[in-house]
């Protein structure tokens, strides 16, 4: 059966993919120049052919925040600015298990162990370093979800060491286009980033790398991004959008807003679909913010596949409840690969999860750890 929109550009690349061809730069940009309606049906049907119809879901817990030497502008835990953040050291590895349990019973698939610095250090401080391979041998050895990990910068030992333990996927965004990179931080480049994203690779591990959209980069850079991304070879896309936070550069810069349309982030998430047709396309963080309630099923009937559900590293998401009830809207399911739960228990709970000052206990460190205040 040949899938047919009437738009050519369209359903020339959709042809193209299907017949495992890898689109280009060219090919991005003119997919991104298409109306917005049959793009998403393009680029839902690439989905269609090689995922499982399935929303894979991960979560995260803030293992480590503040006080980060480096000066990324979008990011509320660097030592550089004023954003009024909890600051803590690594947390006891038993509470990581404890929030990898809360995404266990929230139908995460998959949980993230997230630092706030430039890398963990074996050398360094092996105190740490060993209190972070204790925590991914507990979320390995007790929970059924897969370990991922966001650590900063590797060295080739420590990424053998983190195969060897079993981590599944390492996290190390992009965040934007080569171009404009330099646009957003100064203190590493563009190139340290896909450096720690191939010694990773090079140890065995799969690849979680991505992109945050919104922070005034062109749409080229959102097709550049992608593109190099293809260079790298990743798993997982995770596509943010920036949920500016007071004192960081780029509020300031952009008032408050993030720099982008709900248009233009279903589009992104398309074009990202058709240059990575086996990738989970996955929406995260700053979604909440920039999509209302009602549009939040969009980019799932635009290509997306994966999701960040709970809260973030140093704000509140939606209740995992409303996450399924999203997927569910866009005619997907919960996927179940790594860890079988009850959607529907996960959708009653709601707020009943609720402690008696009515914060609902999610899996992220943010709302939940004893060392943060819930900011």
């Amino acid at each position: 059966m040949v899938y047919e929109t009437g738009n050519r550009t369209i359903d020339d690349a959709v042809a193209r993919v299907i017949d495992g061809e890898q689109l280009d730069r060219r090919d991005g940009l003119a997919l991104l120049a298409q109306p917005v309606g049959e793009l998403a049906a393009g680029a839902d049907y690439v989905r269609s052919q090689f995922g499982d119809g399935t929303v894979d879901a991960c979560s995260i817990v803030n293992a480590k925040a503040g006080n980060c030497a480096e000066d990324c502008g979008f990011c509320a835990q660097s030592v550089h600015f004023d954003t009024g953040i909890e600051n803590y050291g690594f947390l006891d590895p038993e509470e990581i298990l404890a929030a990898a349990k809360r995404a266990e019973r929230d139908g995460a698939q998959r949980f993230g162990i997230v630092v706030a610095e430039k890398g963990v250090s074996k050398e360094h401080r092996p105190e740490e370093w060993q209190e972070v391979l204790r925590a991914i041998r507990l979320v390995r050895d007790e929970t059924a979800v897969e370990v991922d990990a966001s650590l900063g910068i590797l060295t080739e030992e420590e990424a053998a060491i983190l195969a060897e333990e079993g981590l599944n996927h390492y996290n190390h965004n992009i965040e934007t286009s080569p171009r404009f990179f330099p646009e957003i931080v100064d203190s590493h480049s563009f190139e340290d980033r896909v450096a720690t994203l191939e010694v990773a690779k090079e140890a065995g591990m799969d690849l979680c790398a991505g992109v945050i959209l919104g922070m005034g980069e062109s749409p080229a850079d959102r097709v550049d991004a992608a593109v190099a991304l293809q260079d790298i070879g990743v798993s997982s896309l995770p596509v943010n959008i920036l949920n500016p936070v007071a004192g960081t550069p780029l509020s300031e810069k952009l008032n408050g807003t993030a720099d982008i349309t709900t248009e233009a982030i279903v589009e992104t998430i398309a074009v990202y679909r058709f240059l990575h047709p086996e990738a989970r396309v996955r929406l995260t963080g700053g979604r909440e913010v920039n999509l209302d309630e009602d549009e939040q099923h969009l980019p799932f009937e635009a290509g997306a596949d994966g999701m960040l559900t709970g809260d973030y590293l140093t704000t509140d998401g939606q209740s995992p409840g409303d996450d399924i009830e999203t997927v569910e809207r866009a005619g997907l399911e919960p996927n179940m690969a790594e860890n079988e739960f009850d959607p529907a228990a996960v959708k009653e709970r709601g707020n009943d999860a609720a402690d008696p000052d009515g914060v609902v206990e999610t899996a992220a460190g943010t709302a939940t750890s004893e060392a943060e205040s819930g900011d």
